[in-house]
């Protein structure tokens, strides 16, 4: 297959530029329609009972209100004659809105709650109608038109929807300040590293075609299913960066070619055979390792494994169609440089392969101080506590935020936080009653409010004023609602064991009791991401180990890759528990440190896994290369002359392929921010102590037991395994080279 694809490269090159070209401009035309397609919610699994409740809470009571108009008078009280004749006129057109239901304001009649402490502020609270996507484009529309200056007062929004407006709306800025920064270094950074700006242009190209090719993708997708917005985060990442590693590891091997003699249409033959078969198997482990994401029931994670699944295969088969036709092209222009360091391919480093020869004498005493080093940094993970996304995810001095600061500083604690269930099922009112006085009496309780009335609880000494408009209690007949009102942290540990509480509290015979509220909605947010955990972990090991056997044909090496890529990952995680849960870095970043997000916590692990194990390829291909060459040689010399052919490779492709997760780094969505620091720390860590220490060191103390397997797998192995093409040729080879014992070449 690889011979063949190389032969079209050689002989069909220009028809393949051209439809390649073709299909670039066509899948920009319909990529760039998926941001209309895609939502900014997803962090909810849709079967939870929190979800459940909403549903009921949204059909039979109205719903809740979603959108927050906090009105403040400029210079007086919000009850001045001025002030509130602009408030009436704000509520009334809202009113006329269309989409737009339920709208209640401070100044409607028993609306009193709705007005600040301080008197200077006021709310006007209303439902926007719609799926999330019409919901969006409503809100972004509202907010526009009402917010800002407004006479004798002044409008800003919050609530829900508003929070999830400017995530989005942030989000694109920051991902236009990212791309600013990362292609634009990652230019200068491949100039330098191969001297050419011809060369240093081929893999700008493969990433641009998997960008584009992605958003396409997500355009098709969202017009069927449901897609977060920041799929989009993920895809210019992986696009860029697995697009610069799979053309910059077939060129760097071309220009190695060239280097040793050989002819081009020889060195393209070598360079797909050898190069294109570790892509093509590269590829298929990240893959395995974003499929995890499609166990998780949020789309926000599915999202991203629709997005990351795209972006790899196309970025694999961008790179390993399109680059040999221009390597074809370009030939020997691709080979020339203006610096010393990046001429002949890079095909050994003096650095990499004096490492791997201290590694290799001294395995023990190379390898402990790594370890340990990692072992600290994943200590933070400890004491790691898990959350889900709420407004301090956006900057201080973003608007819905501080609608919300003001709220929990100015107003009444009231019912905002407070939980909801529904009993779906006729319940007579005498068990209704004796079911709400047993919620009343959990600890933290401050009050339950039914359609027959109210019972107070244990904390019945707090702030029980309301805060909100409410809802009905009694929707169809047969669906009741009741409020639980408590006086505790929101989101804290105590809230949380107060939901599993209630819903611990046995429903009225004939009915099913559903918790509802934000406490509840964090409780089956985690809920719904712990409890696959052990399954999508065990999908990442059974596929990471049957790909790397089927590479290797060892059941050594997938044990080894599997234990050093979790020790890397586990470092990288506990480094941002440090940062992001415990504020060490909080002044320089600008972010509010909360519980670390349990969403992104999963996408960080699985996303730099999958690339992990790219490099773990890259490496493990050239020492296989080396061993198959000369099964009698030592097995450190295989090791050694590996990391001497790659370490430069996988170090320069880890770096610019950080570049672009780092940049993530310079937004203001403090969970993007942790995405993108997270995944590039792990992708450093992995190429160069894991790759340039761990690896040898664990080679060496292996031994030729590195590359053990039983019989029948050694068998099987002959039979179905994945190896490489041919043997690199040596100083003076001429272009002569030498097949691999055993191996299949076709």
């Amino acid at each position: 297959m690889f011979d063949r694809i190389a032969e079209l490269a050689l002989h069909r090159a220009r028809l393949v530029l051209t439809v390649t070209a073709v299909a670039v401009v066509a899948m920009a035309a319909l990529g760039f329609g998926a941001f209309g397609k895609l939502l900014s919610g997803g962090f909810d699994d849709p079967a939870s009972p929190s979800s459940r409740a909403q549903v009921l809470i949204d059909e039979e009571f109205g719903g809740e209100p979603g959108l927050l108009l906090l009105v403040r008078a400029d210079g007086g009280r919000i009850t001045a004659p001025a002030a509130e004749r602009a408030g009436r006129d704000l509520a009334a057109a809202l009113r006329q809105e269309p989409g737009v239901s339920g709208v209640v304001s401070a100044w409607d009649e028993g609306g009193s709650a709705l007005v600040s402490r301080t008197g200077d502020q006021a709310l006007v609270a209303a439902r926007v109608e719609g799926d999330n996507s019409e919901a969006g484009e409503r809100t972004a529309e509202l907010v526009e038109r009402y917010t800002g200056d407004r006479g004798p007062v002044s409008v800003e929004a919050g609530g829900r929807e508003a929070v999830g407006h400017d995530i989005s709306g942030q989000v694109s800025r920051d991902l236009a300040l990212a791309e600013a920064v990362a292609v634009p270094v990652t230019l200068v950074l491949l100039v330098l590293a191969f001297g050419s700006l011809v060369a240093a242009l081929l893999p700008l190209v493969i990433g641009v075609i998997a960008v584009f090719g992605t958003f396409a993708e997500l355009f098709v997708l969202g017009s069927v299913t449901e897609v977060s917005v920041f799929a989009v985060n993920i895809t210019t990442a992986l696009g860029l960066g697995l697009g610069i590693d799979y053309a910059l590891l077939l060129v760097s091997r071309f220009r190695e070619q060239l280097a040793a003699g050989a002819e081009i249409p020889e060195a393209l033959h070598r360079t797909v055979r050898t190069a294109g078969r570790t892509i093509a198997f590269s590829a298929a482990t990240v893959i395995a390792a974003l499929a995890a994401l499609l166990l998780f029931p949020p789309y926000f994670l599915r999202s991203f494994a629709y997005a990351g699944i795209g972006v790899v295969a196309i970025a694999a088969v961008a790179a390993l169609f399109v680059v040999p036709a221009l390597l074809a092209v370009l030939g020997h222009r691709v080979a020339r440089s203006r610096f010393p360091w990046a001429r002949g391919g890079g095909a050994h480093s003096a650095v990499w392969g004096r490492l791997a020869a201290v590694v290799m004498r001294r395995p023990a005493l190379t390898a402990l101080p790594v370890l340990a080093l990692l072992l600290v940094s994943a200590a933070p993970l400890l004491g790691v506590t898990f959350g889900t996304p709420d407004e301090r995810v956006l900057p201080e001095d973003a608007q819905s935020r501080r609608v919300a600061a003001a709220l929990d500083r100015d107003f009444p604690a009231g019912d905002r936080e407070a939980l909801r269930i529904v009993l779906d099922g006729a319940v007579p009112r005498q068990e209704l009653s004796g079911y709400a006085r047993e919620v009343a009496a959990l600890d933290g309780v401050t009050r339950v409010t039914t359609a027959g009335g109210s019972y107070a609880g244990s904390g019945a000494g707090a702030d029980a004023a309301a805060a909100g408009p409410g809802n009905p209690a009694l929707g169809r007949p047969g669906v009741q609602q009741l409020t639980v009102v408590h006086a505790l942290e929101p989101r804290s540990d105590d809230a949380q064991d107060l939901v599993r509480a209630v819903r611990a509290v046995e429903a009225p015979p004939g009915a099913e009791a559903l918790v509802g509220g934000e406490d509840a909605r964090l409780v089956d947010a985690k809920h719904a991401i712990g409890s696959r955990l052990p399954a999508a972990a065990g999908l990442i090991a059974v596929t990471t180990f049957v790909l790397l056997f089927l590479f290797t044909g060892s059941v050594v090496q997938p044990l080894r890759a599997l234990l050093l890529n979790a020790l890397s990952l586990g470092a990288a995680l506990g480094a941002m528990v440090w940062i992001f849960q415990d504020g060490h870095l909080a002044g320089l970043l600008g972010f509010t440190p909360q519980p670390t997000d349990t969403s992104m916590t999963v996408l960080l692990f699985c996303v730099a896994f999958g690339l992990s194990m790219d490099y773990e390829v890259f490496l493990v291909s050239r020492i296989k290369e080396l061993r198959d060459a000369d099964p009698e040689a030592a097995p450190a010399a295989a090791v050694t002359g590996g990391l001497a052919r790659t370490g430069r490779i996988v170090s320069m492709a880890a770096g610019l392929l950080a570049v672009s997760f780092f940049a993530f780094g310079t937004g203001e969505v403090s969970f993007i921010q942790m995405f993108g620091l997270g995944t590039g720390l792990a992708i450093l860590i992995d190429a160069i102590a894991v790759r340039g220490v761990l690896v040898p060191a664990a080679m060496r103390l292996l031994g030729r037991s590195a590359w053990y397997a039983p019989a029948p797998l050694r068998r099987l192995h002959r039979r179905i395994g994945l190896t490489e093409g041919e043997a690199p040729p040596g100083p003076g080879a001429a272009g002569e080279s030498r097949p691999l014992t055993g191996v299949r070449t076709g």
